[in-house]
């Protein structure tokens, strides 16, 4: 299922389960279907729907801070996110913070459950290392909507945005690294155990970092453009492409139409 799901992400839990029950016959209950998808894997259609990401009653929803905003620096805007890796027996749930300007991940953790907590500790552990951002983009579910974690964010003078109700593509950045470490490391290497899928983990995100050319930053590494821009009046700096005159390029544009 997540596999398709990263191929087809238009595709609800009824019409994943009459895939599976049609074209693989495979025997199970849309029930069944609809918890796995909604409840353990967090899956959700990219269209608008009645299954969106599901919030917890009575916790604050924080407005949307990235419409219209150009993203021109790093530790400008970061974005959180959830995704569910399937095991041999049962699953693993991984949490990853991306700076949205360099596509570095600035942070990552593996645990057996979704608790608001462990995300919280995610968050604080990389602004630990790299500093704080000014605005943490998250989506509407419970782990973040949390009063634990909130405050964990606004406690450092972070502004907290959180994508709109039916909104699954606002965080498409941290979505396509899902679909990258997923068919990159995990779907090639299938984990034997949890120490097994932290260490894949870990090697993965070495390379994504430091080794992985990415086209939007002008095949530049992540770790070297974050670091660039941040330090880009020090003499120890990495070369790199300047693609800023293209973004700035892209901006005119779309002010234009």
């Amino acid at each position: 299922m997540d596999e398709h799901y990263l191929n087809y992400p238009d595709k609800s839990a009824r019409r994943m389960y009459v895939w599976l029950t049609k074209d693989k016959g495979y025997e199970v209950s849309l029930n069944r279907i609809n918890r796995l998808y909604y409840n353990v894997m967090g899956l959700q259609s990219v269209l608008p729907g009645p299954h969106t990401s599901k919030r917890a009653k009575g916790h604050k929803i924080y407005p949307y801070l990235l419409r219209g905003l150009e993203i021109n620096h790093p530790n400008q805007v970061w974005a959180t996110d959830i995704t569910y890796i399937p095991m041999a027996k049962g699953y693993l749930y991984l949490v990853a913070i991306i700076d949205l300007y360099s596509r570095f991940v600035v942070g990552w953790s593996l645990s057996n459950t979704m608790e608001a907590q462990w995300c919280a500790d995610c968050f604080l552990e990389a602004i630990r290392i790299q500093g704080c951002p000014e605005i943490l983009n998250t989506d509407q579910g419970s782990q973040f909507t949390s009063e634990l974690f909130s405050t964990s964010v606004t406690g450092n003078d972070v502004l907290l945005s959180m994508d709109g109700k039916g909104r699954a593509t606002d965080n498409a950045f941290i979505e396509r690294l899902w679909r990258s470490v997923k068919y990159e490391k995990i779907y090639l290497n299938p984990p034997t155990d949890g120490l097994n899928l932290y260490k894949q983990l870990a090697d993965y995100f070495r390379y994504y970092n430091t080794e992985r050319r990415h086209s939007s930053i002008g095949d530049n590494f992540p770790i070297q453009y974050y670091h660039n821009a941040l330090n880009k009046n020090s003499n120890e700096s990495y070369p790199q492409k300047n693609v800023d005159s293209k973004r700035k390029k892209k901006v005119a544009k779309k002010k234009e139409k």
